[in-house]
């Protein structure tokens, strides 16, 4: 693992200033509270120095150290630990054997000589149980085998409180609360000394390198496991943090947060409790004092102190940014969170995950980068800002500052190189699509959407049109440049029709399809525009276009009137009169609308009727004029004529009539004939003229359509005289004749014919007619005979009912009452219900339904 500069060794007290010329005196234990920083020696003597800080704004702090005064403690023996109990102003001294209380000031022992005998070692409990603010709790080794003690100290006195009892013989101790974290000989163990219940964590053999046992925090303690490991355990005796790996001769330990520094006899070394990864190695010999006293760390040698001055945290994580250490960057500033103001905290963590971010994408690990710019809530025009020309010109964005990233634009950060740029832009486009509907677009729109609308249009994506035709804040004049550097015509319309500038989009989408301009984006580009043209509601462009596209297509450009919405139609935004007098110049425009008119609409207008007729009429001379007056078209054309006349009643038929003469159009004269009642003229016209049979029935059809039967009647009977009549193809019309009666028997009344028929005609030959005649006359003689036996069944269930009703008494007095407006009766007349309930007579003609049923009632 790559390390990162954590923390700078400083001086504090110099072998001068400590020990002058006396060069057997060795530093033993230091202690510091605050600025008050005492260091034992090995000749009995404590000295107590005033430590100054003094920032330096480009590198570590430095430290000076002015000594106060120094005493001896009238002991021959080292002063083996000093601990400082600011509560009570004492400092605790242990020196041969013997925990002493002195003042801290003036290092004076406190007049009442009180002393704790017989300690090995100690350590102060900082998760008191007593609660008791002028008193500190304090644990020892007492120097007779396997016992722990604890007492409690305060500024003139100690009282022991406890006494426990060890396995093995403890070696070290850490105090949380009521339990003790104890170094025996073979093991580690927890010891709960107010139940009496130990918990054994693991083995370590004493006799190889001296245990460790230090309190990193509240209920939690830090051990010297085998093999190198650095164990973390808690009260409950489980392990919350993996094991950080450090030297086998480690000979002191402590914890800066997020750090734990381990002492051996070369080296400092720095592990991270995060990812439990080495990150510092400070060359440090003879080093033999490793302890950490609220945040601060202090080494030192037989010789001097030295701080470990801790650099802030930003600036070890922006060191690792700026080494492209991502991970390790972010695993750090989680951790700092603890020892951060929240809200502080947030900015600063945000700002990371960006600068992280940045450095992913700059290494074109676009995942990472987009969850990175994610999280920490990225103005996205940062990005955006990265390439060049996709912020608007209008756009206010200046960059963070201090930056973000080292890179000017996207140039610089590829170095050119093409198939990395198209990546990065690929990756925007994506980035910007997600995130343009989300919060974070939120007051800066425009740019998101302007800034993809560019991309779109440079790498001819087909989400550019999607993009605008639904809600978008592109900004028109940028886009607007934008699409037409890239001759994006087609986009630019839409842009100008999101905008509301219809008539500019038209105007560009017709210059399209005349050439004028290059656009193959829509190869349906006309249909598209008369599509558009069909839905706009502005009718004034709509004139302003009509000539246009029914020029390019009648029968096209003429939808531009004929399927506009049905809620348009109901608000009559276009006059019929004015469109079929634009249309006068496009004769098959003209013929469509006026179809739409009077087929699609239905409009019951003489004047479009009567239009439309003539100009299918003109079409159908026009093409029996031409060379291809045979042809399927002109059938197609006669056909929708005969279709018009039949169906329609609105049309002037004398008109009609008039300009048929001549023409050789005798089906539509028969037609026409019809609808004036000329029954007889027109079936002679079929029959004589065009010899068409069939047509002749189907005119007695459709003549008789919605009609009363005697009506159908006649019309076949005229029909059958017609054929009757003697002629030169007296033969051919007896066929006819026959077949008539044949296939429509039902529509004849029998007796008529048999006395219009010849004499001549054998039975055979009616025999179809005769059957079906007598088959419908005896069909209609049963069915008048069931009915009749229906009717006489119903009359005889109403005459029974009737004839029980009669046969039960009604008694009626002055005392009954109307049921419906509970007045008595004053005379003999009533009405009485099924249910026998007795009411008025003019009660029951306002209410007609029983008084005490929802069902009708009735009258009897």
């Amino acid at each position: 693992m790559m390390n990162i500069k954590a923390f700078t060794l400083v001086s504090a007290v110099e072998w001068e200033l400590l020990m002058g010329d006396k060069e057997r005196v060795n530093i033993e234990c230091v202690e510091c509270c605050g600025r008050d920083l005492y260091v034992g020696t090995n000749d009995c003597f404590v000295y107590h120095f005033l430590l100054e800080e003094r920032p330096v704004p480009a590198g570590p702090a430095t430290f000076t150290a002015t000594k106060q005064l120094h005493r001896h403690l009238g002991f021959k023996k080292p002063v083996s630990e000093l601990r400082a109990a600011s509560a009570l102003n004492r400092l605790l001294v242990l020196c041969d054997n013997s925990i002493s209380l002195v003042h801290m000031l003036n290092l004076e022992p406190v007049p009442s000589g009180a002393r704790i005998k017989g300690a090995v070692t100690f350590a102060l409990n900082e998760n008191p149980v007593t609660g008791d603010p002028f008193c500190v709790e304090v644990c020892i080794i007492s120097v007779k085998r396997r016992t722990i003690q604890m007492f409690l100290v305060y500024e003139d006195r100690v009282q022991i409180v406890k006494e426990v009892s060890t396995s093995e013989q403890p070696l070290a101790v850490a105090v949380d609360g009521h339990f003790l974290c104890l170094a025996l000989t073979t093991q580690y163990i927890i010891h709960n000394y107010s139940t009496g219940v130990s918990q054994d964590l693991f083995p370590y053999c004493s006799e190889e390198r001296p245990p460790i046992v230090k309190r990193i925090g509240r209920q939690e303690f830090l051990l010297a496991g085998p093999g190198g490991l650095g164990m973390f355990a808690t009260v409950a005796g489980i392990s919350q943090r993996a094991p950080v790996h450090w030297s086998e001769n480690v000979i002191g330990a402590a914890v800066s947060f997020p750090y734990v520094i381990a002492l051996d006899n070369e080296f400092i070394t720095v592990h991270s409790m995060l990812d439990q990864q080495q990150k510092q190695t400070l060359p440090f010999k003879e080093g033999h004092i490793l302890q950490d006293f609220e945040g601060r760390v202090i080494v030192a040698t037989s010789k001097g102190v030295y701080i470990l001055v801790p650099l802030p945290l930003e600036k070890q994580i922006q060191d690792l940014l700026a080494s492209r250490r991502v991970e390790e960057a972010l695993v750090l500033a989680k951790g700092a969170r603890r020892n951060i103001p929240k809200e502080k905290f947030q900015v600063m963590y945000r700002r990371i995950l960006q600068q992280a971010g940045f450095i992913q994408f700059a290494q074109l690990q676009f995942l990472e980068a987009k969850e990175l710019f994610r999280s920490g809530q990225l103005d996205v025009r940062e990005l955006i800002s990265l390439y060049p020309f996709l912020l608007p010109t209008s756009s206010s964005f200046t960059r963070s500052h201090p930056p973000l990233h080292e890179y000017a634009d996207l140039n610089q950060l590829t170095q050119g190189d093409q198939e990395k740029m198209a990546k990065c832009k690929r990756f925007l486009m994506s980035y910007l699509n997600e995130v343009r509907s989300t919060e974070v677009a939120n007051g800066y729109k425009e740019d998101i959407d302007t800034a993809l609308l560019k991309l779109y249009a440079e790498a001819d994506h087909d989400s550019l049109l999607d993009l605008l035709v639904t809600e978008n804040f592109c900004l028109l004049t940028d886009s607007a440049a934008w699409l037409e550097k890239h001759k994006k015509y087609f986009a630019l319309g839409l842009l100008y029709h999101y905008n509301n500038q219809d008539a500019a989009a038209v105007q560009l989408w017709v210059n399209i399809v005349n050439g004028d301009v290059q656009d193959s984006t829509r190869s349906d580009l006309y249909e598209y525009i008369v599509d558009f043209l069909t839905y706009c509601l502005d009718k004034e462009l709509v004139w302003a276009y009509a000539d246009w596209v029914l020029q390019k297509s009648e029968e096209v450009g003429v939808q531009v009137f004929t399927k506009r919405p049905l809620d348009e139609q109901q608000k009559n935004s276009f006059n019929p009169d004015d469109v079929i007098n634009c249309l006068k110049k496009y004769p098959k425009a003209l013929v469509k609308y006026l179809e739409h008119l009077v087929i699609d609409k239905r409009l019951q207008k003489e004047e479009y009727h009567t239009h439309l007729a003539v100009l299918y009429l003109e079409e159908v001379l026009q093409q029996r004029a031409s060379a291809s007056s045979k042809g399927a078209e002109a059938t197609e054309t006669q056909t929708k004529l005969r279709r018009l006349l039949q169906k329609s009643d609105l049309y002037r038929v004398h008109f009609l009539i008039e300009r048929l003469q001549g023409a050789g159009l005798p089906m539509e004269s028969a037609i026409l004939h019809g609808k004036l009642g000329e029954h007889e003229k027109a079936l002679h016209i079929l029959v004589h003229e065009l010899r068409d049979f069939a047509a002749a029935e189907d005119y007695c059809l459709w003549c008789s359509e919605g009609r009363d039967p005697p009506h159908r009647q006649r019309l076949f009977h005229t029909l059958l005289a017609i054929y009757l009549r003697a002629g030169p193809a007296a033969n051919e019309l007896a066929v006819a004749a026959m077949d008539l009666l044949n296939h429509h028997a039902t529509e004849f009344d029998a007796a008529q014919v048999l006395q219009m028929l010849p004499d001549t005609w054998s039975v055979q030959l009616l025999c179809p007619f005769l059957t079906g005649a007598m088959r419908g006359s005896v069909h209609a003689r049963r069915t008048m005979q069931v009915a009749l036996g229906l009717a006489k069944s119903e009359n005889l269930i109403y005459t029974y009912d009737k004839m029980k009703l009669k046969g039960s008494s009604i008694r009626l007095s002055d005392k009954k009452l109307c049921q419906i407006c509970q007045n008595p009766f004053c005379e003999p007349v009533f009405v009485r219900y099924p249910n026998g309930g007795l009411v008025h007579t003019h009660c029951a003609a306002s209410r007609h339904t029983n008084p005490s049923s929802s069902s009708p009632g009735t009258r009897t």
